[in-house]
């Protein structure tokens, strides 16, 4: 085919290459079950999967469902996410997103973008997280990777992961917006870095606005 010209072109050649590419794309948030999921996305701000996978067996271990960790003594809490970083903010979203599951939802995750979100530091982002990986819903979380690809990549000039999303959304067929986003992210991560990209090993090279070959 020939390359294609418009932002709605790239994203559905970048979709096609991209699952051929990374067929098994996954949630690198090690969990099991929503609830699980929504703690470790809350984590994951300013933190790696790998900090956190090693933070959350012990947080799941000590505090196993919503009802809990809504129980849980601040300090304590501090002391295991601490090494995520930014750990008395965290411990604080954590406490009151699990507080507000049982007091409002309860104890259940709710699949509504409106009801996420009035989750104490639950974003777009971690909300479509986990639409996407554990209800299986519609959902395109934008990090900084899919940020930056997306704009590399000609599909949009915003910079603000919310309406990058508004525009990437149309886009992407609704069920395929998780795996859209996973994929990359994880691209963003093996080939197409911040810096010194290694554009001579992507295969979207040949249509991509910013390549370097």
């Amino acid at each position: 085919m020939g390359r294609p010209r418009s932002p709605k072109g790239r994203a559905a050649e970048t979709h096609r290459r991209l699952a051929i590419e990374y067929p098994d794309a996954v949630c690198e948030l090690d969990h099991e079950g929503s609830f699980q999921l929504l703690a470790a996305t809350i984590l994951s701000a300013q933190c790696t999967d790998k900090r956190v996978n090693m933070v959350t067996p012990n947080l799941f271990a000590t505090y196993p469902t919503p009802e809990a960790l809504a129980g849980a003594a601040p300090q304590e809490l501090e002391e295991i996410v601490r090494s995520t970083g930014f750990y008395a903010s965290k411990a604080k979203n954590l406490l009151g997103m699990a507080q507000r599951l049982v007091e409002f939802y309860d104890g259940e995750v709710p699949g509504r973008m409106e009801d996420l979100t009035s989750l104490p530091g639950v974003g777009r982002k971690t909300a479509n997280v986990v639409r996407s990986v554990a209800l299986d819903l519609p959902g395109l979380p934008v990090d900084t990777h899919v940020g930056r690809l997306s704009r590399r990549l000609g599909m949009t000039t915003e910079t603000d992961p919310v309406k990058v999303e508004f525009e990437l959304n149309p886009m992407v067929p609704s069920s395929e917006r998780g795996k859209f986003s996973l994929r990359l992210i994880l691209h963003g991560r093996r080939v197409c870095p911040s810096r010194k990209p290694r554009c001579g090993e992507c295969v979207l090279q040949d249509f991509c606005p910013s390549s370097e070959v």
